[in-house]
């Protein structure tokens, strides 16, 4: 799918403001927040123009450049929105914990652009094809982690979840970042996940910015299958998500792998 961008900041001194004109809403009083929209251009639709494609670009620009100066940003996935920093940058770390009043016992998954970029983060010890029926999609595997990863990043385990969205916006973003983002969505710890970017308002003052991709399509709020694979042969559901009965068909049916059901 592709995308028309529409591009604006707008910046107001103590208040939330709409334009639904420009598609573009912005602001905060501590930081300059940028709300960027994604238009969807419909499937039958023409080919996006040159000046699509460069709006499209500023969008990641602006996007790339707020995570390389260890910002946070809201982004639009497959599932739900999510919020989103350098994975290899503690200090951003520590601030998406802080925006979410997260427990810092709670693990972050990352997301990365490409299938072999899952090799150097994680130890793989399933098949390359089975990594590719799952991703891109609502999938986070959870694998072990290499020694190229952050050790800011989940200090209190060994594993790590790992993420392709099946969207060209994050799988861009990613590649244009030439590194994973630690990623987990956008909305205060113990509140529901949120499918449109006007749900988590109160959160706009502490990111550089939101990507508005309009409202996400899966409306369930579940949130990826967690899956753990870190042991050859068998998976453990932690978590069923949006894609539990499709992901253990391929799991079970395909490549013959065993549930395991110790915690």
């Amino acid at each position: 799918m592709s995308l028309i961008a529409v591009v604006r900041t707008l910046t107001f001194a103590s208040r939330f403001c709409t334009d639904s004109t420009v598609g573009v809403r912005a602001v905060c009083k501590e930081m300059k927040t940028t709300v960027l929209r994604l238009i969807p251009q419909p499937s039958n639709g023409p080919i996006s123009q040159p000046a699509d494609r460069q709006d499209r670009g500023q969008i990641l620009n602006s996007t790339v450049t707020a995570l390389k100066d260890g910002q946070v940003v809201a982004v639009p996935t497959d599932t739900i929105y999510g919020v989103a920093c350098l994975a290899q940058n503690s200090e951003a770390i520590k601030k998406v914990y802080d925006i979410k009043g997260r427990n810092g016992n709670k693990p972050l998954a990352i997301c990365v652009g490409e299938i072999q970029d899952i090799y150097k983060y994680c130890r793989v010890v399933v098949k390359e094809e089975l990594l590719e029926d799952l991703l891109p999609g609502p999938v986070t595997l959870v694998l072990e982690r290499s020694e190229a990863l952050n050790i800011d990043l989940n200090p209190f385990t060994k594993l790590v979840g790992v993420r392709i969205p099946d969207h060209p916006f994050m799988r861009h973003l990613c590649q244009m970042c030439g590194e994973p983002l630690a990623l987990t969505s956008a909305n205060v710890s113990t509140q529901a996940s949120t499918v449109a970017v006007h749900e988590f308002e109160d959160l706009w003052p502490k990111l550089a910015v939101v990507v508005d991709g309009g409202p996400i399509g899966d409306q369930s709020r579940l949130g990826s299958t967690v899956i753990d694979l870190s042991v050859p042969g068998r998976y453990r559901i932690i978590r069923p998500g949006c894609a539990y009965s499709a992901t253990v068909a391929i799991l079970e049916n395909k490549y013959g792998l065993l549930e395991d059901s110790v915690s």
